[in-house]
């Protein structure tokens, strides 16, 4: 655990902290809530994600978590919803890399399209796990900075020591940036930032939240996370598509040839069973002949 101090804030007595903890979801808080609690932490969890698309995703996540949190004993403090805020930071940042990218494709292949083939699985990788995409960083960190302030706000209103966050569990999150983006949120509100790097706890947090039914949704939340997770889904479908006609076509040169060694076996068989006809014809044409005639 990375315990960031602030310079003009007098340093607490140390751990435990009267902890806030900003959520992004269910699945992703299950391990770092058991770490920050095992730390002795008081935690309260504040779920701050204007960034969420459509409004039903939002709601279904909320209601996962609270479900999951109210099973704890854990209290959930939800934050603003206002995506319209967010589109003027996040996604006015968001929108400035789109169009970037397609003048830079000269039209063609927009943001989605570019990271659905850069993170695209080869035949080699049985189980691949798409690091995040650089292209998207900035877009990212606006996001981040965003949430983090509103959050690092509500920690000085209500009496909070620390500020951390359950994002950098999962592997496909800019990890730096939301350590650089909590740090920056902290000093400006004069709390501690408590950053921890949760990624090897990811596939713990994917276990048990398979085993406690929890919904765990396949994108990260905002609108372009979501057109380039259907556009990876596509190309996945390409790339199926791509394997399956590879595969038709070896498996048609296959049965070709196992055609032509049948057709050969089979010409075989026919004209040794025409020679063997022949004899018969013959022998039966002998054994017909009168015994003067053999003379």
């Amino acid at each position: 655990m990375v315990l960031i101090m602030v310079a003009n804030r007098p340093e607490p007595k140390g751990l435990p902290m009267k902890l806030l903890l900003h959520a992004c979801c269910g699945p992703c808080s299950l391990e770092p809530v058991r770490m920050l609690l095992a730390e002795g932490h008081s935690l309260t969890i504040y779920y701050a994600n204007s960034n969420i698309y459509p409004a039903t995703e939002y709601d279904h996540r909320l209601q996962t978590l609270l479900d999951w949190a109210r099973a704890e004993g854990i209290a959930v403090v939800e934050g603003a919803y206002e995506p319209d805020r967010w589109e003027a930071s996040a996604g006015a940042v968001g929108e400035a890399l789109r169009k970037r990218s397609q003048a830079a494709e000269g039209g063609g292949a927009t943001d989605a399209q570019n990271i659905a083939e850069t993170n695209a699985p080869t035949e080699t990788a049985a189980h691949h796990v798409p690091s995040p995409d650089a292209r998207t960083e900035p877009r990212c960190r606006a996001c981040y900075r965003l949430r983090f302030q509103e959050a690092a706000r509500y920690a000085v209103d209500h009496g909070f020591d620390g500020l951390a966050t359950t994002l950098s569990v999962s592997p496909y999150q800019h990890t730096s940036a939301i350590e650089e983006e909590l740090s920056r949120a902290a000093q400006q509100a004069g709390i501690a930032a408590v950053f921890e790097d949760f990624r090897p706890f990811y596939p713990a947090a994917t276990e048990r939240s398979q085993a406690l039914g929890m919904y765990r949704q396949n994108y990260c939340g905002c609108r372009f996370s979501l057109d380039e997770m259907q556009t990876q889904r596509q190309e996945r479908k390409r790339q199926r598509d791509r394997e399956r006609a590879r595969h038709q076509a070896e498996t048609a040169e296959e049965r070709a040839r196992e055609a032509e060694r049948t057709a050969a076996r089979k010409a075989e068989r026919a004209a040794y069973d025409a020679k063997q006809a022949r004899k018969r014809a013959i022998l039966k044409e002998l054994r017909g002949q009168a015994p003067g005639d053999r003379d």
